[in-house]
């Protein structure tokens, strides 16, 4: 007989913070339980275990590492807005029964832009009611319930309430099972991605009515207990809304829709009509600067927007009018590297406006707008020097382009120009999305984007271009995000078909991203999203489309003509 004996296993299991400190707990518990003697900068609402992203409801078996997440991290500010998002359609349900609630897309100042359908819109008194059921539940903090169901099942219930827009989506599904959530007895619905456990992790919001709808507003990540006044922002919204008319033109409401359009072999008809969309829209806003007679273009937007594309389809469309435009580069006014001013961590800070020479910028500016022979400077990026450049003399009613992030700052041009400049936002506004509750965010898009151009550009791989990107942002809310409601227009450079042509290139590259490092969360959480993507021939994108920017192919990439015609 074996002298082996069966040892039980610990019931108690260790899990080790970033700080090196150790919690003990009893196997099984969630990892909420082992977090509550900790204290924390910002309200929790997620935890990392293992290096995988969990729910604070995640049961923990065995010894692991845990790191928790909270509201002012990327992660912990979406699964926040997605649980509030989730709460807002069940009070919504409760209380408007015979209306359909849509999410539509993200504003500036810290919300999400929604419309209801099949009823009148929401006035300030519904607003209130809505606004105080919320604020019930949060105070009942009633427990959302998680639940697995097979893919069918979810498909007939949907079918049931006549939720056709997730019965599109799903129908493409590869997974055999869907992740659905309750509130109480309510019905269940899909959420895509992680939710807090309950109701009254959700105190900070707010309801404001604009424009036909509401804004559904929640904390910004700086201040993730506070909820600050509503920003007014028209031109976004009105560049949305345009978006919104266009899909219409398409007949496509929804990634469902999308996916229906290109199994039924319409995917060449698709590009075709929402490039020529874009062509109407460049076309147009070459017409109004002609109109103006606009001297300075200036275009600006955020990483990954499309604004070379943009400024070069633009510049053929004023040549079309005989206009020939003469691209100023904002990067030669850089001033020398050892002026430039640092950043929090002591380190130079080449997106603040302060590093560029904005003196000698208006006075190039002035003399080029009269005509006159002009020295530029010319930025050496090896030396880090201003070096003297290009003489150039502009001919009687060429404008200049200026392309670069500061261009809606009031602060790059002297007042005594404003009048002669005419400002472009650009920005990827996407609006197609998954269902009416579950939205395609316009920073995934342009990081989607990015993560295609740098590996073919840059030999970056996907984590590089990750690990990088939360520094892009914080640059962007800080020099771009604030002044974009100064353009005169809003151009959407959002294209309905593009994240089902960046696809095949996307996923293998966010595939190779190990596993283990921050950067395989974010990896993991995109390649979820293109899974509800179906994916269209590369060889149907144009050559001068905005997507080609980001694909490669562009016949705009070596495009000079509009430049040495000005010379």
């Amino acid at each position: 007989m074996s002298d082996i004996k069966l040892v039980s296993p610990r019931s108690e299991i260790e899990i080790r913070l970033p700080d090196g400190r150790v919690i003990s707990g009893p196997r099984g518990s969630q990892i909420r339980d082992f977090f509550k003697i900790v204290e924390f900068d910002s309200p929790l609402v997620g935890a990392i275990v293992n290096g995988a992203l969990h729910e604070l409801t995640y049961p923990v078996e065995m010894d692991a590492r845990a790191q928790p997440v909270t509201m002012d991290m990327p992660d912990g500010a979406r699964i926040y807005r997605r649980s509030l998002t989730f709460l807002l359609e069940m009070t919504f349900s409760d209380l408007f029964s015979k209306g359909k609630l849509n999410i539509d897309h993200s504003v500036a100042s810290g919300g999400y832009y929604c419309h209801v359908t099949g009823m009148k819109p929401l006035n300030e008194s519904d607003l209130a009611r809505l606004r105080k059921h919320m604020q019930e539940l949060v105070e009942a903090d009633q427990p959302f319930e998680r639940q697995e169901v097979p893919i069918k099942q979810a498909i007939e219930q949907f079918e049931r309430l006549g939720y056709y827009d997730k019965v599109h989506l799903l129908k493409y599904r590869k997974k055999d099972y869907l992740t659905l959530y309750r509130l109480g007895s309510r019905m269940m619905d899909y959420m895509h991605g992680y939710m807090v456990p309950s109701t009254g992790y959700l105190k900070w919001f707010d309801l404001t009515p604009i424009s036909g709808g509401f804004t559904l507003h929640f904390p910004r990540r700086h201040a993730p207990t506070e909820v600050k006044p509503m920003v007014n922002y028209p031109k976004l919204l009105s560049a949305f809304l345009q978006y919104g008319k266009w899909l219409s033109r398409l007949d496509i409401d929804n990634v469902g829709s999308l996916n229906d359009a290109i199994q039924a072999g319409r995917a060449h008809e698709i590009v075709l009509v929402s490039e020529a969309l874009h062509e109407q829209n460049v076309s147009d806003l070459a017409q109004e600067i002609a109109k103006r007679g606009s001297q300075i273009i200036l275009i600006a937007g955020p990483s990954s927007s499309g604004k070379t594309t943009t400024s070069r389809r633009l510049a053929v469309q004023l040549l079309a009018l005989g206009i020939s435009p003469y691209p100023l580069e904002l990067d030669h006014y850089f001033i020398d590297r050892d002026k430039t001013p640092l950043d929090e961590k002591g380190k130079p800070d080449f997106e603040t406006i302060e590093a560029l020479n904005l003196p000698l910028l208006a006075e190039n500016l002035e003399s080029l707008v009269a005509g006159k022979k002009t020295k530029l400077p010319h930025y050496n990026f090896l030396t880090g020097l201003s070096e003297p450049g290009d003489e150039v003399q502009l001919k009687r009613g060429q404008p200049i382009i200026l392309e670069g992030i500061h261009g809606m700052n009031p602060r790059l041009i002297p007042d005594r120009l404003a009048g002669a400049a005419f400002r472009v936002y650009a920005s990827a506004l996407t609006q197609l999305n998954l269902d009416r509750h579950n939205r395609v965010s316009t920073t995934d898009t342009r990081l989607i984007r990015r993560i295609v151009r740098d590996a073919r550009e840059r030999g970056y791989s996907a984590q590089d271009t990750i690990s990088r990107w939360e520094s892009v942002r914080r640059g962007e809310k800080r020099h771009i995000f604030p002044y974009q409601e100064n353009a005169d227009v809003m151009f959407n450079s959002a294209l309905v078909y593009e994240l089902s042509a960046l696809k095949p290139l996307a996923e293998p590259l966010l595939r190779q991203v190990p596993y283990g490092t921050s950067e395989y969360i974010e990896a993991k959480r995109l390649l979820a999203f293109l899974e509800w993507f179906l994916p269209i021939d590369l060889e149907l994108v144009p050559e001068n489309s905005i997507v080609r920017e980001f694909l490669g192919g562009s016949i705009l990439k070596d495009f000079r003509l509009w430049k040495d015609r000005s010379r």
